[in-house]
């Protein structure tokens, strides 16, 4: 069960309490038939994509989503994130004003500053994306990259870690070293930001993640997939899985 950062007291009675079931995130939605029928999953978060990719949409398609979204009933309704690589602030602006993201995720070279610039200029959640190459290890490379996290306190949510992508600096399909994950569960705990756990995952390793791991949610686009189509049954099976971990 997932208790990286809902817990930090230590207390009997905190160890006693339920950990809260793990965070789901849905990303790279282009289709509104295929959001509605999503209605009935505990999902917590919807991903579309304006960066460069085969799932970017258009800021009016995540406009036309964002509505499906109040039809959420059985369930709070997910919240809607928008993915940036090395946005400009009036890229930003135009997009805002359109689709009205709860989320602004950041998966490029953004700078600590340009994040706390988007927090200040807009009433949303930031996350921001570390991508490792796939076969990086070492403690040394994670040293330095904590380092550096460490400019970006304050001004993001949470952390979201993937696998590197040279095409497109993430979305790859391909797990990291998972291994790498505590350092920076560690670093996000003690801040109290949340961990999301992205790359590679599917219904069928997603819950071996969780259960060794317990980030705070998971982040999944082409493991729901087949043949590049967001496919329901593997959805569902994903969220299923999520939520009973």
């Amino acid at each position: 069960m997932n208790t990286s950062i809902h817990d930090g007291t230590g207390d009997s009675k905190s160890e006693l309490r339920k950990p809260l079931p793990t965070v789901v995130k849905i990303c790279g939605l282009q289709d509104v038939e295929v959001l509605k029928s999503m209605i009935n999953l505990p999902v917590d978060y919807i991903g579309v994509v304006f960066a460069k990719s085969r799932r970017r949409i258009e800021p009016e398609q995540a406009a036309a989503l964002r509505t499906v979204l109040f039809e959420w009933s059985a369930y709070d309704r997910p919240k809607l994130a928008g993915v940036f690589v090395n946005p400009t602030l009036e890229e930003l602006e135009h997009i805002m004003e359109i689709a009205h993201l709860d989320v602004i995720q950041l998966h490029g070279q953004e700078s600590a500053e340009f994040c706390q610039q988007v927090k200040q200029r807009w009433n949303a959640e930031v996350f921001k994306v570390f991508s490792f190459p796939k076969d990086e290890t070492g403690p040394e490379a994670d040293d330095a990259a904590i380092r550096a996290l460490d400019a970006y306190d304050k001004f993001v949510d949470a952390i979201l870690l993937d696998t590197h992508d040279p095409l497109y600096g993430g979305g790859s399909g391909k797990t990291f070293a998972w291994e790498r994950i505590p350092a920076y569960a560690e670093w996000a705990k003690r801040r109290k930001i949340s961990l999301f756990v992205a790359g590679g995952l599917h219904p069928d390793n997603v819950q071996e993640l969780i259960q060794t791991y317990a980030p705070f949610g998971v982040d999944v686009s082409s493991g729901v997939e087949t043949e590049g189509v967001k496919d329901m049954v593997k959805i569902t099976a994903f969220v299923e899985r999520v939520k009973q971990a």
